[in-house]
């Protein structure tokens, strides 16, 4: 496929899946969805190393949350990261998040996305759990079209990287660039995908 034409191709399936997920979360009994999702099943647990440092991130409307598993690996001992930007034109780093139960240790940042105070420690996740707009059942990962989370996966090869998704976010086939990089696992409210051998490798 030409470049450009993968290009539309790309963006053509981000709107789409964006315009999917958007309608599933809208449907969601919020009774049901405040159950979604609280808890990591015990076959990602065995990803997770003791000690690790988790990286998550600040969820929107639509997203996957992450708020539940941001509070039992809190609870389970772990330090908990977030995404951290100084500007918009600034790479993706990840900050201390002193506590999932605590919002006013968090602040509007750049893309008024909360994200940790200035002085808070600067962190790097063993395991980062991503945003992902769409996903394969081989670890494919589409994201929102920024790149901060590729850069910042190639920039730290050794980390575990798990997508939290919708279960209407997989697709069969994801356009795909030499740079994307596959997940280690993903994780939907009824199921677990993975984990991919050599995926983080």
């Amino acid at each position: 496929m030409a470049g450009r034409q993968f290009l539309d191709a790309k963006a053509g399936l981000r709107k789409r899946l964006k315009a999917d997920r958007r309608t599933a979360v809208a449907a969601l009994d919020p009774r049901m969805s405040a159950l979604l999702l609280l808890r990591p099943p015990a076959a990602l647990t065995a990803l997770v190393p003791t000690g690790a440092t988790i990286g998550l991130y600040a969820a929107g409307a639509d997203e996957a949350p992450t708020q539940g598993y941001a509070k039992w690996f809190h609870e389970a001992g772990h330090r908990l990261a977030l995404p951290w930007f100084a500007a918009r034109d600034a790479a993706m780093t990840f900050r201390e998040w002193t506590s999932p139960y605590a919002d006013d240790c968090l602040k509007a940042g750049p893309w008024s996305v909360a994200q940790p105070a200035e002085d808070a420690p600067e962190a790097v996740p063993d395991v980062v759990f991503v945003p992902l707009v769409g996903f394969s059942p081989d670890g494919g990962r589409l994201g929102q079209g920024g790149g901060h989370y590729d850069r910042w996966l190639a920039a730290h090869p050794a980390a575990v990287a798990i997508g939290l998704a919708w279960d209407c976010q997989m697709v069969e086939q994801l356009p795909l660039e030499p740079h994307d990089r596959a997940l280690t696992a993903v994780v939907t409210p009824t199921r677990l995908y993975g984990p991919f051998a050599g995926a983080n490798a």
